[in-house]
């Protein structure tokens, strides 16, 4: 472990690129295969491989009362080290007292971490972890702390390690990342490449592969200057999940062994949070990966025993409710039904799909869901755009069975455009129907896991903005160590301020140092990482949606909260008032 922590050292003191990929390679290459394999899952910032489902359940908290029981510092001491040093490894390694040698190997750490993951309860985690940190050297500890943190920090992404990799058994880089984006695990992807057998990785169900992500564009001008040919769909404000329907485990899953799990876009799973989706998608004829969007969903009523497939996508805050549930509620499942808006298939009967052009995906996708009605900016005939409501059609007749209803299953409608036009028309169009906007893409890219090109772009405007004033200001960390960049903010509630939110993005590094020295002169209270500051400093904040949450005094949250500007030129009185955020919920909701 001592040789990782070095290395790793050497990593972070360099900012090539070169430099970096040439010490992984190095470093990977003069280990057994067996400590290599090890070396490289932890290297990419995770303590087990991804597609394993054991989590450490290790939370900061945790992390802090074991440091500060080990090194025998006080709140305030760690609180210092953290300010200066910003991450809880960099404590650990400020703070632990010095080994005479080092204690603990790289398989000592992967079976204390597997120790940890099976452990139950905060006490029992705790014991595991302080005899593992008890080991180990302060450089040591700085590192198992930051792989449990999963907050390497030394530059290091994974592609960076597949690439190291590649390097050190002079196998193909493009075969080395296909082969760890099948596994799910970059460890057996070293093994297989020390052993010339990339080729042999085969894709594993129900580990998620990367989403594929869209570059924003400020206008459809900007749009069709990528691509004249797009497919267009609405940007709904949901849950993006990638479904896997397979075969699960002998006797689990569906009848026949056939089970069907959701994962979001941070690749954990959220099954659970949906449980009416599953056995929707079960149903269908073959294995599958899906890409689309969870999202709450208002139907018409009607009076056939087969529900009613039209409807539209409600706004995130009514989806808000379903999230982070271990059991989800019958009533719950009725009070806020959801869809399951498909776009994309990824794999579909044995074979990956990434490298179809969407156009050949879409009509894959269209055969093994019932085709959606596909409205196109022109006709055959070239004649001109027409504005059309799009609704999607289900892959099934969902029933009710024994009174709990099943999710709808749509293939998200699809229009065609070809001029800035056309796209504002479905912008207006998509708006309209409670959208945040459009999703625009090329009718001939392949799927891109994990890559943000211009092959799909996104095209939104913010909801609207508020002036709001700061109540309170946190450090920041990484780049942002020693300054003040994490703003909490409140609107007025008659003679009070109320918090709505908290933003970290939008300043130039310039305006948070200046904001930092201002901030320290005027605090009212200092807990910990957070200063409650005088209620002075006006800010205008954008946000693409609006929910009432019981986390903010205000009763309400901000989504995605994004500061614009500093507004010096307005007092903490002009701030906007609770009524003003009330109307634009409302105007959200109804509007």
């Amino acid at each position: 472990m001592l040789r990782f922590a070095q290395t790793a050292e050497s990593i972070a003191a360099t900012n090539s690129k070169l430099v970096k990929t040439a010490l992984v390679a190095d470093y990977l290459r003069g280990l057994p295969v067996s400590e290599a394999a090890v070396a490289a899952i932890f290297l990419s910032g995770r303590p087990f491989p991804s597609y394993v489902e054991a989590t450490l359940q290790v939370g900061g908290a945790l992390l802090w009362r074991v440091i500060a029981e080990l090194s025998g510092k006080s709140e305030h001491e760690l609180s210092e080290i953290y300010r200066r040093r910003g991450d809880a490894g960099s404590v650990a390694a400020d703070a632990l007292p010095a080994k005479a040698g080092s204690l603990v190997s790289l398989s000592d750490v992967q079976t204390g971490f597997t120790e940890i993951a099976a452990a139950r309860g905060p006490a029992a985690k705790a014991a595991l972890l302080t005899q593992l940190l008890d080991r180990a050297t302060p450089i040591e500890a700085k590192y198992i702390v930051k792989v449990i943190s999963g907050d390497l920090r030394i530059g290091l992404k994974e592609s960076l390690v597949e690439e190291a990799i590649a390097k050190a058994f002079e196998a193909p880089l493009d075969q080395v990342k296909r082969a760890n984006m099948l596994l799910g695990d970059i460890g057996e992807t070293l093994r297989l490449a020390s052993a010339e057998k990339l080729a042999d990785a085969r894709l594993r169900l129900f580990h998620p592969i990367d989403f594929m992500l869209a570059s924003p564009v400020e206008s459809a001008e900007e749009a069709v200057s990528y691509f004249g040919n797009a497919a267009v769909e609405d940007k709904y404000d949901g849950i993006r999940a990638q479904a896997h329907i397979g075969r699960g485990e002998p006797g689990g899953g569906e009848a026949g062994g056939r089970e069907a799990r959701l994962f979001s876009r941070t690749r954990d799973e959220i099954t659970e949070s949906f449980p009416e989706v599953p056995p929707a998608l079960a149903g269908l004829p073959q294995d599958a990966i899906l890409d689309g969007e969870i999202v709450a969903w208002s139907i018409a009523e009607n009076n056939s025993e087969i529900a009613d497939v039209h409807g539209r996508a409600l706004p995130f805050s009514s989806l808000q409710q379903r999230l982070g549930r271990k059991k989800v509620s019958e009533r719950l499942i009725r009070e806020v039904p959801v869809a399951y808006l498909v776009f994309d298939i990824l794999y579909a009967n044995g074979k990956l799909l990434l490298d179809q052009p969407l156009r050949e995906r879409r009509r894959i996708l269209d055969e093994l869901l019932a085709r959606p009605r596909v409205a196109s900016t022109r006709s055959s005939q070239g004649q001109s755009f027409q504005n059309q409501s799009f609704q999607g059609q289900s892959a099934f007749a969902f029933l009710e069975f024994d009174d709990t209803p099943q999710a709808r299953v749509l293939a998200a409608p699809v229009a065609v455009a070809h001029t800035p036009e056309d796209l504002e028309q479905l912008f207006t169009a998509a708006r309209s129907r409670g959208n945040e906007g459009l999703m625009i893409k090329d009718l001939e890219s392949s799927y891109t896991p994990g890559r943000r090109g211009k092959s799909w772009l996104k095209m939104k405007r913010e909801l609207a903005t508020l002036d709001v004033v700061v109540t309170a200001v946190e450090y920041g960390h990484g780049k942002r160590i020693g300054v003040l960049s994490d703003y909490t903010f409140a609107v007025w509630n008659g003679d009070r301020l109320v918090n709505i939110g908290k933003a970290y993005s939008g300043l130039t590094d310039a305006e948070i140092a200046e904001m930092t020295k201002w901030f320290l002169a005027h605090k009212i209270s200092e807990q910990g990482l957070r200063l409650e500051v005088e209620p002075k400093i006006v800010l205008e904040v954008a946000f693409n949606n609006m929910m009432q949450s019981t986390r903010h005094e205000s009763g309400y949250a901000l989504r995605f909260p994004r500061i614009v500007r500093l507004r010096p030129d307005k007092l903490p009185e002009d701030a906007d008032s609770i009524e003003t955020v009330k109307e634009i919920f409302e105007r959200q909701h109804h509007g």
